[in-house]
């Protein structure tokens, strides 16, 4: 079972793989002017979540996320729909 605590954990190690610096990556920091993440990795993180969490992503989330603390309260909806509350 995944708590959001997890899901953060994962989103944050993806992210790591993705960025080209060492900067600190937090909930909080913006995917785009923070961490210089283009559109190409972006998608690739979402594809990464799916095949994690086996679930299927809408790319129109991305239009109200600019977080990792964002896009985990984005994917929530879709994965309470497939396994229940967290």
């Amino acid at each position: 079972m995944l708590n959001r605590e997890v899901l953060m954990d994962y989103i944050l190690d993806c992210l790591k793989n993705m960025v080209e610096n060492d900067q600190e990556i937090k909930p909080e920091s913006d995917l785009v002017n923070d961490l210089g993440l283009e559109s190409i990795k972006v998608m690739n993180l979402l594809m990464m979540l799916e095949d994690k969490l086996d679930i299927s992503i809408p790319i129109n989330i991305l239009l109200n996320v600019r977080t990792p603390e964002q896009l985990l309260d984005a994917i929530l909806p879709q994965l309470e729909n497939n396994n229940g509350s967290l």
